[in-house]
């Protein structure tokens, strides 16, 4: 048997047809970067040559390579009738210098002929010809086998023929696709096992999607039958109801199931991994997320509480630890004092030495949690605090006061456009009392502005200090324009990136305090 399971990320990809979400360049690079940390093997980037977002990610790519991940490139066969030497979309694949390629081919008689109006022969030619020119190019390759499952059960022998003719052509791996989500769990099982028979020797993966609710269930039986690739999204975001949620797998295959994914060590991080993704995509993970929800170990009163305090197996299926997540009276962002003082080292800041009361510190990063904070994503604020609470905190300047003016023009009947901002700020630096405005488009491009012309004499290093990515959140939608409003904000420098927080029912104001610590963490970074 098998032990070690590949996973392969689709996140950038996939991920990122699921309706809501959005992610910039600095997203992904930032998503890419941490999901090597953790231990994924391959990272779909997207489609080189279909945007500029995908072909800047690749280029980023190819200028500071990842340290574990292989980068993978998104593709499709041939077009039809086309020599693979006149297909643009194969060039692009070659030129984009992703060493892994993914090519998505019709495995699916009715797909063949009504979708792509061609023959069944033809689509053999087409994968086989594709997989061979992206080989010689010295590629590794994917084939991605569109729809594998519904076209088996329609026509068993054209879709072995569809990988079998993948794999004579070389394809490094074969990954049958269940596109439609509506197979279960047997049929998966049974039907990757047909394959396994069919081609031994091949390696073989699996694309699930979740439409009937058993994505992450069709993973397990295809690796039960032989399949030793796994294709997922990071807390199963995707187009319609989503894609093999990756994380929820990889505790199964790891804790139930015996094989290796990314290790016990790496393992612990998957709370924090799975918590980072979401906020970079803007969203929450659910509190009932398998293994990761803040739910997943959490226990109410009665007797299930009294029985945790004994006998903890009764109801808790795993050990939360084991994924760096803990019961949900003990929980915290940082999962606990250990990984607080562990986060703290990674900042350059010691809560080891004498006199420190870490549990205090925790308590209060758990308060401000509850008052809807989130510091997963935001390493410069959570580094602010830490050194305020160990009175190692001197702030660069003090706000007297700010304002803030909307300038709005009409366009047709109440709408408007060309809207502008303008903010006025009033700041002590030292001794030195400074007044400076600046302007915008928008209210934080103002603020930013002006807070620029007036550090600039003291801290003139700030202009090495850019605003990269701005994200607002309502953290309960049912309030409102009164709702509690979280804004991320991701500066960099030279030597990388990092994120601030901000929190109030005050949209200007929570963007302020981000946008303050996203400063003030940037002058410490250069200070040290």
């Amino acid at each position: 048997m098998e032990t070690r399971i590949y996973t392969y990320d689709s996140t950038l990809r996939d991920g990122e047809q699921c309706e809501g979400i959005t992610l910039s360049l600095e997203d992904k690079l930032r998503i890419a970067r941490r999901l090597d940390d953790f231990g994924i093997d391959y990272i779909e980037g997207g489609f080189p040559g279909s945007n500029p977002k995908d072909i800047a990610f690749f280029e980023r790519m190819r200028q500071a390579p990842l340290k574990h991940a292989q980068v993978v490139a998104f593709g499709s066969t041939r077009r039809k009738e086309t020599p693979v030497a006149e297909d643009q979309g194969l060039a692009d694949l070659v030129a984009c210098g992703a060493p892994v390629v993914a090519i998505v081919g019709k495995t699916w008689d009715e797909q063949v002929t009504r979708a792509l109006q061609t023959t069944l022969d033809e689509n053999l030619r087409m994968i086989a010809e594709s997989v061979e020119y992206l080989k010689a190019a010295g590629l590794r390759v994917v084939f991605d086998a569109e729809h594998f499952f519904d076209g088996y059960k329609a026509n068993p022998e054209y879709a072995m023929a569809c990988v079998r003719a993948a794999s004579l052509a070389g394809a490094d791996s074969i990954d049958l696709c269940e596109t439609n989500g509506g197979a279960l769990p047997f049929e998966v099982e049974e039907i990757v096992a047909a394959v396994v028979r069919e081609l031994p020797d091949q390696a073989l993966g699996i694309h699930c999607h979740n439409d009937s609710g058993c994505a992450v269930a069709n993973s397990l039986a295809a690796v039960r039958s032989g399949a030793t690739q796994v294709q997922g999204t990071i807390n199963g975001i995707g187009e319609r109801v989503g894609n093999t949620d990756l994380i929820t797998v990889i505790a199964d295959l790891e804790l139930k199931m015996g094989r290796t994914c990314v290790g016990a060590d790496k393992l612990r991080e998957l709370t924090r991994v799975s918590h980072y993704v979401a906020e970079m995509c803007n969203v929450s993970v659910p509190g009932n997320h398998p293994y990761t929800g803040s739910s997943a170990f959490a226990h109410k009163g009665g007797l299930h509480a009294s029985a945790i305090a004994r006998f903890r197996e009764a109801y808790e299926h795993a050990d939360p630890s084991s994924v760096g997540n803990d019961t949900r009276m003990l929980v915290s962002e940082l999962a606990g004092k250990a990984s607080l003082i562990q986060k703290a080292a990674a900042l350059g800041i010691d809560l080891t030495v004498e006199g420190v009361d870490v549990q205090a510190i925790l308590d209060d990063i758990k308060e401000r949690e509850a008052a809807g904070y989130s510091y997963e994503v935001a390493d410069g604020s959570l580094a602010l605090l830490l050194k305020r609470k160990l009175g190692q905190y001197r702030p660069a300047f003090t706000l007297e006061s700010f304002r803030v003016i909307v300038d709005d023009f009409e366009s047709f009947g109440g709408a408007a456009q060309g809207a502008m901002s303008e903010a006025t700020i009033k700041l002590h630096v030292g001794s030195k009392r400074f007044v400076a405005t600046g302007e915008g488009t928008g209210p934080v491009g103002a603020l930013d502005s002006a807070l620029r012309m007036v550090l600039a004499e003291s801290y003139p290093q700030v202009a090495g200090l850019e605003l990269i990515d701005y994200k607002v959140r309502l953290l309960d939608e049912s309030q409102g324009t009164d709702a509690i409003t979280r804004v991320i904000i991701t500066t960099a420098d030279a030597r990388g990136s990092w994120g601030t927080v901000g929190v109030s029912e005050n949209v200007i104001e929570a963007s302020w305090n981000a946008l303050v610590d996203s400063i003030e963490y940037g002058l410490l970074r250069l200070a040290e």
